[in-house]
């Protein structure tokens, strides 16, 4: 396990009789990027704002990069991006972050390059405020890119981007995190997250849910098969996968096994005479597990939420 760049305990955050975040425990670790989820007001700016020393917690402890929240020695070695990046409307953006690595100590190269890198190397000279909010946005992630951090914190960084920006983005958070600087990324559109992310965690209600792989969090896939008769079909695939694991669903027939075995079923399902006409592997996306997990639940007595979901 690769040494972690932040680590919370028992974070919390009350607005008087409102509690924002409600003792978060996180573990990020260097190189990785790693996915900070939740539904609107579930805590994620909350959060981030506490681990950047812009929010003091009630209670509960954080490190980053070995420092409290804040610390300078921490803040020196952080680059980041929470809610809407503000900049001098009528200085170019090439203007703008030359003046904010000049505040840094660094020099008008450092930030020509972070424009490169985000694509704003041709409309760097261009007005601020003329700037769509996609170029907006990249010109934040550019500021945060200033001085090569080991840790940028990116709230929303897609918002506002292209589908081409979207795919510029993503692939620079991953050479980022493959040159061995650590990525936390509050996202809202999960494909991309499931895409770019080597960890998630997901937050509801200002309580941690689960925090776990991708791979883990989606679960193992399952094999669905549209066949007629379909009793014929469900009863072959009960004898192989097991009664438990088999049940009729949208037409057809799910099997929550291993696609492995879909070699065995088709042939068994040929051999009974049965007009097979799909057979097809299924995988639950990030957002299908998402919603499951952050969908209000009836009380049962079991306890809350994130008790019963959360990954060791």
């Amino acid at each position: 396990m690769t040494e972690p760049i932040v680590t919370t305990d028992g974070l919390t955050k009350r607005y008087g009789t409102r509690v924002a975040v409600d003792g978060v425990g996180l573990t990020v670790h260097r190189g990785e990027v790693y996915g900070f989820l939740g539904p609107n007001g579930a805590g994620k700016t909350t959060t981030l704002r506490m681990l950047l020393g812009l929010t003091r917690p009630t209670s509960g402890t954080a490190r980053v990069l070995g420092c409290r929240p804040g610390d300078p020695a921490a803040t020196a070695r952080t680059g980041a991006l929470i809610e809407a990046p503000g900049f001098y409307p009528y200085l170019s953006g090439r203007n703008n972050l030359r003046v904010m690595a000049r505040y840094q100590g660094l020099t008008d190269t450092a930030a020509d390059v972070a424009l490169t890198r985000v694509g704003l190397g041709d409309r760097g000279g261009h007005a601020f405020r003329s700037y769509s909010l996609g170029m907006k946005q990249r010109l934040g992630v550019a500021s945060a890119l200033l001085g090569d951090p080991d840790l940028l914190v990116l709230d929303e960084p897609t918002n506002g981007l292209d589908p081409a920006g979207m795919a510029d983005m993503r692939q620079l958070l991953v050479d980022l995190a493959g040159q061995g600087q650590t990525v936390l990324l509050s996202s809202h559109l999960l494909s991309e997250v499931q895409e770019v992310c080597d960890r998630v965690a997901v937050i509801s209600q200002g309580r941690l849910i689960t925090e776990s792989t991708v791979a883990d969090i989606r679960g193992s896939s399952s094999l669905w098969v549209r066949a007629e008769p379909v009793d014929v079909a469900l009863a072959i695939a009960m004898g192989i996968a097991g009664d438990d694991l088999v049940r009729l669903t949208g037409g057809g027939v799910q099997i929550d096994a291993d696609a492995g075995v879909a070699p065995e079923l088709a042939r068994a399902l040929v051999e009974a005479g049965v007009l097979l006409h799909e057979l097809r592997v299924r995988e639950r996306s990030l957002e299908e597990v998402f919603f499951e997990i952050t969908s209000p639940e009836p009380a049962t007595g079991s306890g809350p939420a994130s008790e019963r979901t959360r990954q060791p």
